[in-house]
């Protein structure tokens, strides 16, 4: 199949500027990133599609050549590539960059980054788990202990110096074009850049030396907390082989249902029915809390759909700026089952003059108020 254009591939004006292409890199990546699209094949090749479009994009000396000469510029694949593409290490290796914090940090198994010679510094992969708090945990924080299944060096397991690379994590291959020769620096494919290899596995561990066991961790969820924020843990992930640094662990929040509160965002929202007669004389109702409950005055002649403020009754913000306020929405419940004397009483009140309607300004319909101000 022929290459697509890689202006085309990232959107981009062939006057981009490299900021501009960064960017619309970025966003593709981050569109069909593996951890997003999990088996997802499709997503895969345009994973791949847009980082070998930004790798010829990005480097001036590779997009002058593609300028002139198109995808012929390099043979099999422009810009240097192989046949075949890149591979997810590859990818990582050249712009890992590009991502930030934005997954995490993590391709694949392992990532990391390189010294001076080139040689990988291992880190494990991220492990990512899910923990549901109730209202009450998000207000005050919670410490949970999670069981996670995770990755870590088996005893036993044994490493030497890959002798593929000789221990410097790339290899470098020269490739033929009508240009000349043009050498490129890519990833071992035997030890995936750490410039080490198993020379020993211990019983029950993968390639890498490596195998699964359960751990406990502890975990401090800090108040005001939201649904799908997620926390980061640093060296609580998967192990890494050959003396590489831990992943990190990542905690996404989620939210129990309250039967009575509403969240959004810090301030809370809860319904009060109000009787009719209690409407009309006024009294107090008790109105629930976080912690507790909390007694609120209803003033005589309350109408249906008003709303009170309890400020700092709601949640704390995650940043210690403070707390949410809880407004309370009054509904005046209409009975429907009454009594054959309920019903004489009210028929006695029903041509009384406090019964009558008369709404103030700010009891107006809604369409009252619209036509007013279009001037009707």
């Amino acid at each position: 199949m022929a290459k697509r254009d890689p202006y085309e591939v990232l959107g981009v004006d062939r006057k981009a500027t490299p900021e501009e292409v960064k960017k619309a890199y970025r966003k593709l990546a981050i569109k069909y990133h593996p951890d997003k699209n999990p088996g997802d094949k499709v997503a895969e090749e345009k994973f791949k599609e847009a980082a070998e479009a930004y790798e010829i994009l990005s480097d001036p000396e590779k997009k002058a050549k593609y300028d002139r000469f198109g995808h012929a510029a390099a043979g099999a694949g422009a810009g240097g590539f192989q046949g075949g593409g890149m591979s997810m290490d590859d990818i990582f290796s050249h712009f890992g960059d590009i991502f930030g914090d934005a997954f995490g940090g993590a391709f694949g198994g392992f990532s990391g980054a390189r010294t001076a010679r080139g040689q990988r510094i291992v880190k494990g992969s991220n492990l990512r788990v899910r923990i549901k708090l109730s209202l009450s945990e998000v207000a005050q924080g919670a410490e949970k202990k999670i069981k996670v299944n995770k990755l870590v060096r088996a005893k036993g397991s044994e490493y030497g110096t890959c002798s593929t690379c000789h221990g410097s994590g790339q290899v470098t291959r020269v490739q033929s074009t009508f240009l000349g020769h043009m050498q490129t620096v890519t990833t071992c494919p035997a030890c995936g850049g750490i410039g080490q290899t198993v020379s020993k596995r211990a019983p029950g561990s993968d390639e890498h030396g490596l195998l699964r066991e359960e751990r406990v961790v502890e975990v401090r969820i800090p108040a005001g907390v939201e649904e799908g924020m997620q926390l980061n843990i640093s060296g609580m992930g998967n192990e890494a082989p050959a003396g590489g640094v831990p992943g990190d662990l990542l905690v996404v929040i989620e939210e129990e249902a309250h039967p009575e509160l509403k969240r959004d965002g810090m301030h809370l929202h809860y319904e009060a029915f109000l009787n009719v007669v209690d409407a009309a004389l006024g009294g107090s109702i008790e109105v629930p809390l976080i912690s507790g409950k909390a007694k609120v005055k209803v003033e005589p002649g309350t109408q249906s759909g008003r709303t009170m403020r309890l400020r700092g009754k709601g949640l704390p913000d995650v940043h210690g700026r403070g707390h949410g306020d809880l407004f309370v929405h009054l509904m005046v419940w209409t009975p429907t089952d009454l009594s054959k004397e309920e019903r004489a009483a009210l028929g006695e009140l029903r041509d009384s003059p406090g019964f009558q309607p008369r709404p103030s300004a700010k009891d107006r319909g809604f369409f009252e108020k619209v036509r007013e101000m279009f001037g009707g």
